[in-house]
């Protein structure tokens, strides 16, 4: 049977891409049938670097059916999976998140979760002398994986092997970082054509603080106005997603890639005591801004409190 690789719910370019590169490393290098496949539409950065590396779109799919062979790269969240992922074949993780624990597997697999900042860097030193075989595509989704989950450089996250790593694929492709890194935030800025609940959700996960139930979602930007001008009709629209998505609040954060902060949309009350004792703020009116804040992995959700 060919083996599913996919990565998160709302994919971004390190779960659209990673699925790519693993799939081509198993069926080329391995031997191995795998198709790459997606847990939802791609958010407009990951679309424009498919499309720019020259793939097809993968497939999107719902669900797993039972003992299906699949790979699961950038994440081990259960929440952020099928439903049916625990009856599925789980043969491997490959993954850069902390081990959040559910899944369940038909037996002993290979779980590889490492401290860098993209799933992509460690899907390369899983590769080893094999990735000397990338084509130029492969390595240009690798490179794009990661100065998207880094910010170009920016993010705490960032490790020194993140950075040597995409610095030797753009010097392979022959690509001036900043040039292309600028081309693929200013796709991700592009949001003009989503719905606010659409905003919301394109790059979000769930997470409990206390029995408190949060959507966190990060708008990571070049151009911050564009969202902070619907600020308004995205307030209201985030009651109704919690409303319907079953958690108590959303928290939005909309990242300012090249001020390197973030604004904190403030609903509610909840929300105003949770930018207060999490990040130290001080909040005043509907939004607050948290300086230096950057990554819902290592500095938003970690310090999370109500």
């Amino acid at each position: 049977m060919t083996i599913q690789v996919f990565g998160h719910k709302s994919p971004d370019t390190d779960s659209t891409g990673c699925p790519i590169i693993w799939a081509w490393y198993l069926n080329e290098v391995k031997g191995t049938p795998a198709a790459p496949k997606l847990l939802g539409e791609p958010n407009t950065e990951a679309a424009f670097v498919i499309k720019r590396w020259g793939f097809d779109q993968p497939e999107i799919i719902a669900d797993v059916e039972d003992g299906a062979p699949v790979v699961i790269v950038d994440t081990n969240n259960p929440a952020e999976l099928p439903a049916n992922i625990n009856n599925a074949d789980i043969q491997a993780i490959i993954d850069h998140h902390k081990l959040v624990g559910g899944l369940e597997t038909k037996g002993p697999i290979d779980i590889t979760i490492r401290p860098l900042a993209c799933a992509a860097t460690v899907i390369f030193d899983l590769m080893g002398d094999d990735a000397a075989k990338m084509p130029d595509a492969i390595k240009g989704i690798m490179l794009s994986c990661i100065l998207s989950d880094t910010l170009e450089f920016r993010s705490p996250t960032t490790t020194d092997h993140d950075r040597q790593l995409a610095e030797k694929l753009a010097a392979d492709l022959g690509i001036n970082i900043t040039e292309y890194a600028s081309e693929m935030f200013a796709a991700k800025s592009d949001v003009s054509a989503f719905s606010d609940a659409e905003l919301i959700r394109m790059d979000s996960k769930e997470f409990a603080v206390s029995d408190v139930k949060f959507r966190v979602s990060v708008l990571e930007t070049t151009a911050p106005a564009i969202v902070l001008d619907r600020k308004a009709s995205l307030l209201n629209s985030m009651v109704d997603v919690a409303k319907e998505d079953g958690v108590d609040h959303v928290l939005l954060f909309v990242v300012d890639i090249l001020a390197e902060e973030a604004t904190l949309l403030v609903q509610n009350d909840t929300v105003k005591s949770v930018a207060e004792k999490s990040f130290g703020a001080t909040v005043t009116g509907d939004a607050v801004v948290l300086p230096g804040i950057m990554s819902r992995k290592k500095q938003i959700i970690p310090n999370l409190a109500v």
